[in-house]
């Protein structure tokens, strides 16, 4: 043997680890993507000129009552392609509005689902738990607020989905501290389709200290030089579409394990550029993207300063030249863009190694999103902040990580799939979403996860409802721990202790994770280990383990959405959206 892969033997390896339908790439030739010759196992989006159009601004909602109807649009992403079908919130034709809310003020949220067209409707695979034939011309959608403490009934369950002419009014109580928040779709099985399409938005969250005014107590920078940026990676067809396709080796219509995007994309705009001022500016930043983890960075790895996670402010600001982004996470940032002289440019970068298994079919790094242009203006001319938290900032200082009295561990999986299914299943617990063994923490008690990554490449995982501590994660040799505890058939529980197979020291948690936060990267092969307060109902000012049915209608009543059962509880699952829908998410419930 001369060490060689057969080519038939090489194309079945990428259908698995990349868990694509084994067709030939023959077939690829039928679709309007680009292909490289030299990468004939991934679509090319077609070439685009960077920094042609300037970073668009999001509009902000403000007030105690805001209407957020989800509608079909076209969007135009760059100037040199045609518009494509997309959805937008809020009568924006791609993405939502932001909202800005006062912490313990409630928000009441009219929600709407006006979708009259799918976008993405050859993309919907059947074979996904609760998707069906409906879901190509009826979207289903549910609208869920990220990193909220929001009732079970208003929080975007996935099995509580609204249709096309059904919608409900979301009450959220802003009973937490003052962050940057997100809303977006959470439909069951189609969160991947939804979110592509355009259903995301941010949400800010004020209290009287960062007020998001000029004269805000924290010194912080506002108006103008606060910039909200939703960034994702895409790929489009020569005829402009969005896609959420990334190879030849899958057919349309099939779901698929991994599709990183070769273009960047900022609030809706294909790497746009910003002009700014001389001075400070502060960038809330979410990463929205299906798939991608981000290594973020300034092209002259210039340092910038860590003030908050998704929980909300650090105790001071924290400088770094670089934040890691996995799907769902924010950071709040501080740059000074007064340190360099007028028409200076500076690209956002991103040098995340692409997962080996992706990598294996040419996918190659997406490196940047925008550009800042700077110019001769004045801008923001405070400094940075010395402290956020404590002595007249008036917000208390971080509290220590508290001791856990539950250790409770979980496992992060992708599994072969039998025929007629999408191949490999992405599991959480060697569990599907249907299971009934599920997580039961009791309210007021504080646990430590230990959430132990098997799998070849990093998943954010995200739980609802509550924040967490990030106390560290550490390698294990993931060989050995299968082989002394083997994975039983699909749907019967395993999540052994990793500990005795940890190797090498524990990481302590990075400077931009040491704040409380609603995501954490599982990085893998290893252990990531977080501390949980699971909040009780007094707290709360709800029940957080109401139950909670559905009934088909429209808006001439309070809550009008489809279920086949009672819900009760919230879930927590990989963001990783492609990983979401198919089947790594679960649900848990907070027990009195």
């Amino acid at each position: 043997m001369d060490g060689r892969i057969p080519r038939r033997s090489f194309v079945r390896g990428l259908a698995l680890t990349a868990g694509l339908g084994a067709v030939g790439v023959g077939s690829a030739s039928a679709y309007p993507f680009g292909i490289d010759p030299l990468r004939p196992f991934v679509f090319s989006s077609p070439p685009l000129q960077p920094f042609r159009e300037q970073l668009p601004p999001l509009p902000v909602l403000g007030g105690s009552a805001v209407e957020v109807h989800a509608s079909s649009t076209t969007h135009v992403f760059h100037p040199d392609l045609p518009a494509s079908p997309a959805l937008g919130y809020g009568g924006m034709d791609y993405l939502g509005p932001t909202i800005e809310a006062h912490v313990g003020e409630r928000t009441s949220l009219t929600y709407r689902n006006d979708i009259a067209s799918n976008p993405l409707a050859a993309d919907v695979d059947t074979r996904i738990h609760g998707v069906t034939e409906q879901d190509r011309t009826q979207v289903p959608t549910s609208l869920h607020l990220h990193g909220g403490r929001t009732p079970p009934e208003f929080d975007g369950h996935p099995e509580d989905i609204m249709r096309p002419g059904q919608g409900m009014v979301h009450e959220f109580p802003n009973r937490q501290e003052a962050c940057a928040l997100w809303y977006h779709d959470h439909a069951m099985g189609v969160t991947r389709l939804n979110i592509y399409a355009g259903l995301a938005g941010m949400y800010l969250l004020r209290d009287e200290y960062d007020t998001g005014q000029r004269d805000n107590p924290l010194g912080l920078p506002s108006g103008e030089f606060e910039l909200s940026l939703v960034l994702q990676d895409k790929n489009f067809t020569d005829d402009g579409r969005q896609s959420v396709r990334s190879n030849p080796l899958n057919p349309q219509g099939s779901w698929e394990a991994a599709t990183p995007g070769d273009i960047g994309v900022v609030n809706g705009k294909v790497w746009p550029e910003m002009p700014v001022a001389r001075g400070l500016y502060r960038l809330r930043m979410v990463n929205a993207a299906s798939f991608s983890v981000w290594n973020l960075f300034f092209e002259n790895r210039m340092r910038f300063w860590v003030i908050g996670a998704e929980g909300g402010l650090l105790d001071a600001p924290v400088a770094t030249d670089h934040v890691r982004l996995g799907p769902g996470e924010r950071v709040d940032l501080l740059v000074d863009f007064g340190a360099l002289a007028p028409g200076t440019t500076m690209e956002l970068r991103n040098d995340e190694p692409i997962p080996e298994q992706v990598a294996q079919r040419g996918v190659q790094i997406m490196p940047r999103f925008c550009r800042f242009r700077i110019g001769t203006a004045a801008g923001f001319t405070g400094g940075v902040p010395e402290t956020l938290r404590g002595g007249s900032r008036g917000l208390a200082v971080l509290p220590p990580v508290a001791p856990p009295s539950v250790v409770r561990t979980v496992s992060v999986l992708q599994l072969a799939q039998g025929l007629g299914q999408p191949s490999p299943l992405m599991s959480l617990n060697n569990l599907r979403y249907t299971s009934d063994d599920i997580e039961m923490p009791r309210q007021g008690t504080v646990e430590q996860w230990n959430i132990v990554n098997v799998t070849p490449e990093p998943h954010p995982i995200h739980l609802h409802l509550v924040t967490f501590r990030v106390i560290g994660r550490q390698a294990i040799d993931t060989n050995a721990l299968m082989q002394a505890v083997p994975v039983p058939a699909v749907g019967m529980r395993w999540t052994p202790s990793a500990d005795p197979f940890a190797v090498g020291p524990v990481q302590a948690p990075q400077v931009w994770e040491s704040g409380f936060k609603d995501t954490v990267i599982a990085d893998a092969n290893s252990i990531t280990r977080i501390i949980v307060r699971f909040p009780t109902a007094d707290e709360l000012g709800f029940d957080p383990d109401a139950t909670f049915g559905m009934s088909g209608g429209d808006m001439s009543g309070h809550h009008h959405g489809a279920s086949a059962h009672p819900l009760q509880g919230y879930v927590w699952h990989c963001h990783m959206l492609d990983h979401e829908d198919h089947d790594m998410m679960l649900r848990y419930r907070l027990v009195p």
